[in-house]
């Protein structure tokens, strides 16, 4: 199997991982605060390390399953905040070489833009009564913390599986 399928088997895996076990693994108490994109993250990681334009059309793709499947009020809030999310990430970070660090400041950076893009959209057509202060200290900083355990995790694995993948494609371009 190509390495580009095993990637997008992976991402829809993660999707499937997120809205079911994750909730078996959160307390009652946080469910309704915190609710992980694993799939976003790894989206981050395609935009830095593969290119941004795969990250804008997985993200297109992962946030409209996302929206038919977990939402029904508004189709397509989530496929174009993952999709500008990972491409706006991709294209002032883009290093085929980002150290850790730099990584990690690329996720918080990218969470905390697609949760304020999904808050924006949601106050736009008033389907949010909340502050943005309220949403941002409940939602967003929970999220984030776990997008940022969720990246430390996965760091090295998949950035090698990306690798590869780049490695694959500049072999077959010679």
């Amino acid at each position: 199997m190509a390495r580009k399928q095993i990637l997008v088997l992976l991402l829809f895996v993660l999707f499937i991982l997120q809205g079911t076990v994750f909730f078996w693994l959160t307390p009652s108490s946080l469910q309704l605060q915190i609710y992980p994109n694993f799939v976003l993250v790894c989206l981050f990681f395609v935009s830095i390390y593969y290119h941004r334009h795969t990250g804008l059309v997985l993200g297109l793709l992962f946030g409209m399953l996302h929206d038919i499947v977990y939402y029904g009020e508004m189709i397509g809030t989530y496929s174009f905040a993952m999709g500008v999310s990972a491409y706006l990430v991709g294209l002032v970070f883009k290093s085929p070489r980002a150290p850790l660090p730099m990584m990690m400041t690329i996720v918080i950076l990218g969470s905390l833009l697609f949760d304020s893009t999904l808050f924006g959209i949601y106050k736009v057509f008033r389907l949010n009564p909340t502050s943005y202060n309220w949403s941002l200290l409940h939602h967003m900083l929970p999220n984030l913390l776990v997008h940022f355990a969720f990246a430390l995790a996965i760091y090295v694995p998949l950035r090698k599986q990306i690798e590869l993948v780049t490695k694959n494609q500049k072999r077959k371009a010679t």
